[in-house]
């Protein structure tokens, strides 16, 4: 039995990445620093062994690799106010997991970088995820980098899971302009049976692993409507309008879930890479409206809200 250790298990991707790793009999060490977030892992799987730490700080916890076949490295600073915490997570967590990994010979890592090295966007979290990839150019160990584009899926607390938790809150939900930015939403459903095939395979290189369905991000936030029947009228905004409302909520609230900045990605006319991941992977696409569906109405997951 493999055993492989996770770090950010208790975010998005790896609480949707520990229960189809434990139904492939996998032996699991979930490593993340969110305490309401890790008690709710704890709760779901307390077959698997969890450890509360900040892998920012050298510590203890680089103990518990000792034994670790595969290392997936997950966590992430994705969204905020504060740049220093983005460097923390992003890339001083990474040299200190680097370093335990080499120290304990891991055999085998898997990087979750970020469609957005390849964004013309410049924030925090696209410098910090481009300097995250550009420490594994020195990394000896066989690794593979996975670069995935907008997630969504059980357990979403951010971006399109928030969103729809706003829909069940208000009267009116908002989409900034004509809302015709196309979109490539990945599920985390299909992400995480692909980090498991690499698991499995020792695939190496650099992989962009986007959504196969480009949609307009109006008609992404109708989709989810239609399938949650949420009763919140959507309207359009100005983006100016859009963008002043983020700036003063941001002002009472210091981890605000949609920033300015996102905002300022969210509209930026690109699309990322596409390639053929269901046959490099042996992964098939989850149609974009069942994926919806399975995120949403899952009776098991889709009530269970994560802290920010």
């Amino acid at each position: 039995m493999k055993r492989i250790a996770i770090t950010g298990a208790a975010g998005l991707v790896g609480q949707n990445l520990v229960p189809r790793l434990k139904a492939r009999g996998y032996s699991i060490v979930a490593f993340d620093k969110h305490p309401e977030n890790t008690q709710i892992l704890r709760e779901l799987h307390p077959d698997i062994e969890v450890v509360e730490a900040d892998l920012a700080r050298p510590g203890a916890w680089a103990d518990r690799l000792a034994g670790v076949d595969t290392l997936v490295i997950l966590q992430a600073q994705i969204g905020g106010l504060d740049e220093a915490e983005f460097v923390r997570n992003n890339v001083t967590a990474t040299e200190h997991l680097i370093a335990a990994a080499r120290s304990h010979a891991i055999g085998y890592v898997v990087q979750i970088s970020s469609s957005v090295v390849n964004s013309r966007a410049d924030d925090f979290y696209t410098r910090t995820k481009t300097a995250q990839e550009k420490l594994f150019a020195a990394v000896d160990i066989p690794h593979v980098v996975l670069r995935p584009t907008l997630m969504f899926g059980w357990f979403d607390r951010k971006h399109l899971g928030w969103l729809r938790r706003f829909m069940d809150r208000v009267p009116v939900f908002p989409i900034p302009g004509d809302g015709r930015f196309v979109r490539q939403p990945l599920y985390a459903g299909d992400f995480a049976a692909i980090i498991a095939s690499a698991i499995e395979t020792r695939i190496t290189g650099t992989y962009d692993i986007s959504g196969l369905t480009p949609i307009d991000y109006g008609d992404l936030i109708r989709l989810i409507k239609d399938v949650t029947k949420a009763r919140a009228r959507i309207v359009h905004i100005p983006y100016r309008l859009f963008w002043l409302l983020l700036w003063a909520y941001a002002k009472v609230n210091s981890n605000p879930p949609f920033t300015t900045r996102q905002l300022e990605a969210l509209v930026i006319p690109e699309t990322f890479p596409v390639i053929d991941w269901p046959g490099i992977f042996a992964v098939p696409e989850t149609p974009l409206r069942k994926a919806i569906e399975e995120t949403y109405l899952d009776e098991r997951y889709a009530e269970i809200t994560l802290s920010f």
